[in-house]
Protein backbone atom coordinates (compact mmCIF):
# COMPACT_ATOMS: atom_id res chain seq x y z
CA UNK A 1 0.00 0.00 0.00
CA UNK A 2 2.65 2.34 0.96
CA UNK A 3 4.79 2.04 -2.28
CA UNK A 4 1.47 3.12 -4.33
CA UNK A 5 1.79 6.27 -2.54
CA UNK A 6 5.43 6.89 -3.50
CA UNK A 7 6.64 6.68 0.50
CA UNK A 8 9.32 4.20 1.17
CA UNK A 9 9.47 2.22 4.00
CA UNK A 10 12.75 2.21 5.40
CA UNK A 11 14.62 0.33 8.57
CA UNK A 12 18.20 1.20 9.84
CA UNK A 13 20.23 -1.86 11.71
CA UNK A 14 21.63 -1.48 15.14
CA UNK A 15 24.84 -0.30 13.61
CA UNK A 16 23.44 2.66 11.43
CA UNK A 17 21.32 3.68 14.37
CA UNK A 18 24.37 4.06 16.62
CA UNK A 19 26.08 5.88 14.14
CA UNK A 20 22.94 8.37 14.09
CA UNK A 21 23.45 9.05 17.79
CA UNK A 22 26.97 9.13 17.91
CA UNK A 23 26.60 12.12 15.39
CA UNK A 24 23.60 13.36 17.01
CA UNK A 25 25.47 13.72 20.27
CA UNK A 26 28.61 15.07 18.05
CA UNK A 27 26.53 18.14 16.60
CA UNK A 28 24.75 19.25 19.84
CA UNK A 29 22.28 22.49 19.55
CA UNK A 30 21.73 23.27 16.03
CA UNK A 31 20.96 27.19 15.67
CA UNK A 32 18.01 27.36 13.33
CA UNK A 33 16.06 24.01 14.34
CA UNK A 34 12.57 23.80 15.01
CA UNK A 35 13.25 21.62 18.12
CA UNK A 36 16.42 23.49 18.77
CA UNK A 37 18.52 20.54 18.75
CA UNK A 38 15.95 17.89 20.27
CA UNK A 39 15.46 16.11 17.10
CA UNK A 40 18.94 15.56 15.95
CA UNK A 41 19.22 11.63 16.18
CA UNK A 42 15.80 11.73 14.04
CA UNK A 43 17.27 14.36 11.82
CA UNK A 44 20.38 11.92 11.66
CA UNK A 45 18.17 8.93 11.32
CA UNK A 46 16.31 9.79 8.28
CA UNK A 47 19.47 11.36 6.76
CA UNK A 48 21.21 7.79 7.35
CA UNK A 49 17.46 6.69 5.71
CA UNK A 50 17.99 8.46 2.33
CA UNK A 51 21.63 8.07 1.96
CA UNK A 52 21.02 4.04 2.27
CA UNK A 53 18.40 4.28 0.01
CA UNK A 54 19.74 6.00 -3.04
CA UNK A 55 23.41 4.59 -1.97
CA UNK A 56 24.75 7.88 -0.85
CA UNK A 57 27.28 9.32 1.69
CA UNK A 58 26.30 11.89 3.64
CA UNK A 59 27.92 15.18 3.45
CA UNK A 60 27.60 16.98 6.70
CA UNK A 61 27.42 20.82 5.44
CA UNK A 62 25.72 23.24 6.75
CA UNK A 63 23.70 23.46 3.36
CA UNK A 64 23.03 19.96 2.33
CA UNK A 65 23.55 16.94 3.55
CA UNK A 66 23.85 14.71 0.59
CA UNK A 67 25.29 15.18 -3.14
CA UNK A 68 23.13 12.60 -5.51
CA UNK A 69 23.16 13.31 -9.28
CA UNK A 70 24.87 16.43 -9.24
CA UNK A 71 21.95 17.47 -7.08
CA UNK A 72 22.92 19.00 -3.40
CA UNK A 73 20.15 17.80 -1.27
CA UNK A 74 18.83 18.70 2.53
CA UNK A 75 17.07 16.38 4.06
CA UNK A 76 14.29 17.57 6.11
CA UNK A 77 13.37 14.36 8.78
CA UNK A 78 10.00 14.87 11.47
CA UNK A 79 9.62 12.52 13.95
CA UNK A 80 5.69 10.63 13.66
CA UNK A 81 4.00 7.89 15.67
CA UNK A 82 1.79 6.85 12.74
CA UNK A 83 2.30 5.96 8.99
CA UNK A 84 2.43 9.18 7.14
CA UNK A 85 -0.37 9.94 5.34
CA UNK A 86 -1.06 11.94 1.79
CA UNK A 87 -2.34 14.82 3.76
CA UNK A 88 0.27 15.53 6.11
CA UNK A 89 2.74 18.46 5.73
CA UNK A 90 6.28 18.76 5.04
CA UNK A 91 7.77 21.78 6.61
CA UNK A 92 11.24 24.02 5.84
CA UNK A 93 11.56 26.89 8.85
CA UNK A 94 11.96 30.54 7.77
CA UNK A 95 15.17 30.43 9.05
CA UNK A 96 16.47 27.70 6.55
CA UNK A 97 15.94 29.46 3.81
CA UNK A 98 20.07 31.18 3.56
CA UNK A 99 20.63 27.28 2.54
CA UNK A 100 22.73 26.57 -0.48
CA UNK A 101 20.87 23.80 -1.63
CA UNK A 102 19.08 22.16 -4.85
CA UNK A 103 16.32 20.07 -3.64
CA UNK A 104 14.84 18.94 -0.47
CA UNK A 105 14.29 14.97 0.87
CA UNK A 106 11.52 14.64 3.57
CA UNK A 107 11.53 11.95 5.77
CA UNK A 108 9.50 10.92 8.91
CA UNK A 109 10.64 8.39 11.38
CA UNK A 110 9.23 6.39 14.46
CA UNK A 111 10.46 7.08 18.18
CA UNK A 112 12.37 4.16 17.78
CA UNK A 113 14.97 6.06 15.27
CA UNK A 114 14.73 2.55 13.67
CA UNK A 115 12.12 2.59 11.32
CA UNK A 116 10.86 5.34 8.84
CA UNK A 117 9.80 6.86 5.65
CA UNK A 118 11.22 8.58 2.74
CA UNK A 119 7.89 10.78 1.50
CA UNK A 120 9.78 12.25 -1.86
CA UNK A 121 11.61 15.18 -2.64
CA UNK A 122 11.15 18.47 -4.50
CA UNK A 123 13.22 21.19 -5.82
CA UNK A 124 13.88 23.96 -3.54
CA UNK A 125 12.81 26.54 -5.89
CA UNK A 126 9.74 24.56 -6.57
CA UNK A 127 8.96 23.89 -2.72
CA UNK A 128 9.09 27.52 -1.93
CA UNK A 129 7.15 28.28 -5.09
CA UNK A 130 4.28 25.55 -4.03
CA UNK A 131 4.06 25.80 -0.36
CA UNK A 132 1.98 27.87 2.00
CA UNK A 133 3.65 30.46 4.56
CA UNK A 134 2.83 30.21 8.09
CA UNK A 135 3.94 32.66 10.91
CA UNK A 136 5.05 31.68 14.23
CA UNK A 137 1.61 31.52 16.44
CA UNK A 138 -1.49 30.89 13.85
CA UNK A 139 -3.08 27.89 13.50
CA UNK A 140 -2.31 25.92 10.42
CA UNK A 141 -5.81 25.26 9.36
CA UNK A 142 -4.95 21.89 7.86
CA UNK A 143 -3.96 20.01 11.44
CA UNK A 144 -4.78 22.86 14.02
CA UNK A 145 -1.40 23.00 14.68
CA UNK A 146 -0.15 25.77 16.82
CA UNK A 147 2.84 26.92 14.51
CA UNK A 148 6.06 27.47 16.65
CA UNK A 149 8.61 29.03 14.34
CA UNK A 150 7.77 31.08 10.84
CA UNK A 151 7.50 28.18 8.20
CA UNK A 152 6.69 27.03 4.90
CA UNK A 153 4.73 23.63 4.74
CA UNK A 154 3.57 21.57 1.78
CA UNK A 155 1.53 18.27 1.62
CA UNK A 156 3.34 14.84 1.16
CA UNK A 157 1.07 14.44 -1.79
CA UNK A 158 2.75 17.88 -3.74
CA UNK A 159 6.57 16.05 -3.60
CA UNK A 160 7.67 13.61 -6.32
CA UNK A 161 8.08 10.31 -5.80
CA UNK A 162 11.69 9.80 -4.76
CA UNK A 163 12.43 6.75 -7.50
CA UNK A 164 12.09 9.24 -10.17
CA UNK A 165 15.22 11.45 -8.22
CA UNK A 166 17.09 7.68 -7.82
CA UNK A 167 16.61 6.82 -11.35
CA UNK A 168 17.60 10.60 -12.83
Amino acid sequence: MLEKTGLKHINLNDDELEQAKKLAFDLGHIKNSITKGGGNIAGFSGELMVAKYLGADLTHTKDYDIIFNDLKIDIKTKRTNYIPQLHYECSIAKTSLHQSCDSYVFVRVLPSFKEGWILGYKSKKDYFNEAVFLKKGEIDPSNNWKVSLDCYNLPISSLTDIEILKGA
